[in-house]
């Protein structure tokens, strides 16, 4: 199937947008695949959404331009976005920031939103990073890296070294315990800098 991903604003010359100039865009949570919210975009709102990484809409009630998220800050940031195969639907995985609802809900469409499946350990530990990012408590760790480049540098650094050090003694356990630290910290530094767990899950997936 031809790859339809948006990724630049030629990329919206081919999409049917309706009389109105209109397409309805489903945003889909990029690491669990719940379906959050739908919405309408025109043309510039999606080039704000492409420029910004940060998802815009356009109120058919208002007749006006918003982001999502621009008051109660519950951002919905961009991953990727996908025309469907008439090209008149769009697919916009995100990243939220917080409820996507307005009603404080996770999703508008409620617990029938999530996908039926297993979640696996690792979208476990990105929406733990994740929430603790939206929510800061006091004394997290993870905010501690998050608020600190030089501390998250300096610790990928060491665990890089304490992981070579297990390989090279050949104690599988600990070279075990050392790959789980590095894992973490590189997933909090990916967070850091707007990347995602589905990203990766995405490259691997390319190069395979």
């Amino acid at each position: 199937m031809t790859d339809r991903r948006i990724a630049e604003s030629a990329d919206l010359d081919t999409l049917s947008f309706d009389d109105s100039g209109l397409i309805p865009v489903v945003a889909q949570g990029a690491d669990d695949g719940a379906v959050l919210m739908v919405a309408w975009a025109n043309r510039e709102a999606l080039e704000r959404t492409l420029d910004t990484g940060r998802m815009h809409f356009w109120s058919r009630s208002r007749q006006s331009l918003w982001m999502k998220g621009e008051t109660s800050g519950n951002v919905l940031t961009l991953v990727s976005l996908h025309a469907d195969c008439d090209e008149d639907t769009l697919l916009a995985r995100v990243q939220p920031a917080g409820p996507a609802c307005h009603t404080g809900e996770t999703s508008c469409f409620g617990a029938h939103s999530a996908p039926a499946r297993a979640d696996h350990p690792l979208h476990g530990v990105w929406n733990t990073l994740v929430e603790r990012a939206a929510e800061r408590p006091e004394g997290s760790y993870t905010v501690k890296l998050l608020d600190d480049p030089n501390l998250r540098v300096k610790k990928l650094g060491e665990e890089t070294a304490e992981l070579i050090q297990s390989l090279v003694q050949g104690d599988a356990p600990r070279a075990t315990e050392e790959v789980a630290d590095l894992w973490y910290h590189a997933l909090v530094a990916l967070l850091a800098t707007g990347g995602s767990l589905d990203g990766i899950l995405e490259e691997l997936q390319r190069r395979r």
